[in-house]
C-alpha cells in the first residue's frame, strides 16, 4: 500500500509545473558536487569520448558532449518552437492585444542586458563576444519560481511571465544564428533550405502525418550542422512547419509537443545542465566573478533583465500602448523581472557558443550559476513582499 501511495506521489509530482525546476536544480547541484571530487576526471573523459561513425562524404563521430550539446538540444529547441508557433497561432502572441506587452518587455529585457555587458567589457577583446550570454530566460526555472508562489501571485502574471519568456526564446535564437555560427558553408545551408521548403510545401498540401516532417529534419540537422550556422537552429524550422490550427482539436504540433515535454523538461534539459556545469571550483573562478565578463554577466541579468522588463512595461503603460496583467501590481512586475534573470540554460548555451577558452567558458558558466540563483531568491523575495503588501492595503 506504501509503494502504491509514493507511486501515485511520484507521478503527480511529475505532473506538477515546478518538477522540471527541481529536478534542474538538482542536476545542477549533483554535477557540482561531482566536478570538486575524483570522479570528475572519469565523468569528463566518458563525455569526451567520440562515438558514431565517419566516412569519406559522411561526418557523424563526435564526443557524448557534443551529441548532447548540438543533437539533444536540438530537440530542446523544437519543442521551444512548437511553443512559440502555438502562442502565435492560438495563445498569448495570437493576437496585437495581447501579445505586445510581453514582446515588448521580452525586447527591453533583452537589450538592456547586452547593452551592459557590451559596455562593461568594450575595452576587454577576449571577452566582448559574450554580450549575448545574460540576454536569455531560463522558461524552466522562472515558471518553476514562480509557480512555488502558488494564488500569491494572480494567474495572469504567470501567464505574462510564460510568454515573455517565449519571446525571449525566440530573441535568443535569433542572436544564436546571426551572431554565433561560424563561417558559413552554402552549399550545405542552401540544401537545408530547400528541405526545409519542401516541410513549407507538406505543410499546405494539408500532409498530417509527423514523420513527413521529423524524417526531413534529421536531415535539416545535419546539413545546417555542416553549414556553419549553429545545428539547433534546425529544430525551431522544423517546429515551424508542424501543422496547427486555433481550435481545440489536437493538431500535430500539439501531438509532437506533448510527446516532447516530459523527455525534454526531464531528460534532456537536466543532462544539458549536468554535463555543462561540471565546473570546478577554484579560487580564480571565484575572483572571476568580479572581472569584467563575470560582472557583465551578473549585472545583465539581475540589473538589466528587471529593470529592462520594467521600465518597457513603465512606457507601454504610460503611453496606452498595452495594460498590465490583470490584477499585478508594479512591485510584482519588478519581481517577474527578476525573475527573468535566471539565465541559466541559454546563457550556458550561449557561454559554450561565445568563447574558445576553456577557462572563460567556466567562468562565464558559474557567473550565470550565482546570477541566476541571486535572480530568483531576489525575484521570489520581491513577489513574497508584493503580495503581502496587497493584503495588508486590503486589510486596511
Amino acid at each position: 500500500m506504501s509503494k502504491l501511495i509514493n507511486l501515485t506521489v511520484f507521478r503527480e509530482f511529475l505532473k506538477s509545473s515546478f518538477a522540471g525546476g527541481i529536478i534542474l536544480f538538482s542536476c545542477v547541484i549533483l554535477a557540482l558536487i561531482v566536478a570538486n571530487t575524483s570522479l570528475y576526471r572519469s565523468v569528463m573523459d566518458f563525455l569526451l569520448q567520440e562515438v558514431g561513425f565517419e566516412t569519406e562524404t559522411i561526418q557523424l563521430k563526435y564526443s557524448w558532449l557534443l551529441w548532447l550539446n548540438d543533437g539533444l538540444m536540438a530537440i530542446f529547441f523544437l519543442l521551444v518552437g512548437l511553443e512559440i508557433k502555438r502562442e502565435i497561432v492560438e495563445g498569448e502572441l495570437s493576437s496585437v492585444s495581447k501579445a505586445v506587452l510581453p514582446i515588448l518587455a521580452a525586447v527591453g529585457g533583452a537589450l538592456l542586458p547586452a547593452l551592459i555587458y557590451a559596455a562593461i567589457n568594450q575595452n576587454a577583446a577576449d571577452t566582448a563576444h559574450g554580450w549575448g550570454i545574460p540576454m536569455a530566460t531560463d522558461i524552466a526555472f522562472a515558471l518553476a519560481v514562480i509557480t512555488l508562489l502558488g494564488n500569491r501571485v494572480p494567474a495572469s502574471l504567470k501567464i505574462f511571465l510564460a510568454a515573455l519568456a517565449i519571446v525571449d526564446d525566440l530573441l535568443a535564437i535569433l542572436v544564436i544564428a546571426l551572431f554565433y555560427s561560424s563561417g558559413i558553408h552554402a552549399t550545405y545551408l542552401f540544401i537545408a533550405l530547400g528541405i526545409f521548403v519542401f516541410l513549407i510545401v507538406l505543410n499546405k498540401l494539408g500532409v498530417k502525418a509527423l514523420w513527413a516532417y521529423l524524417i526531413p529534419g534529421v536531415f535539416i540537422w545535419y546539413f545546417i550542422h555542416h553549414s556553419g550556422i549553429h545545428a539547433t537552429i534546425a529544430g525551431v524550422l522544423v517546429a515551424m512547419t508542424l501543422p496547427t490550427t486555433p481550435d481545440e482539436k489536437e493538431s500535430p504540433l500539439e501531438k509532437l509537443e506533448h510527446l516532447l515535454t516530459k523527455p525534454v523538461n526531464f531528460i534532456i534539459i537536466p543532462l544539458f545542465a549536468f554535463a555543462n556545469t561540471l565546473i570546478p571550483i577554484h579560487a580564480e573562478m571565484v575572483g572571476g566573478l568580479t572581472s569584467k565578463l563575470g560582472l557583465g554577466i551578473i549585472a545583465g541579468l539581475i540589473v538589466g533583465k528587471s529593470i529592462g522588463i520594467f521600465l518597457i512595461c513603465f512606457i507601454a503603460k504610460s503611453l496606452k500602448i498595452a495594460q498590465l496583467p490583470e490584477g499585478a501590481s508594479w512591485m510584482q512586475i519588478f519581481g517577474v523581472g527578476l525573475l527573468g534573470g535566471i539565465g541559466f540554460t541559454m546563457s550556458i548555451f550561449i557561454s559554450i557558443l561565445s568563447f574558445d577558452d576553456a577557462a572563460l567558458i567556466e567562468e562565464a558558466k558559474f557567473a550565470v550559476l550565482i546570477a541566476s540563483l541571486c535572480a530568483g531568491i531576489l525575484g521570489y523575495t520581491m513577489l513574497r513582499l508584493a503580495d503581502n503588501s496587497k493584503r495588508n492595503i486590503s486589510k486596511s
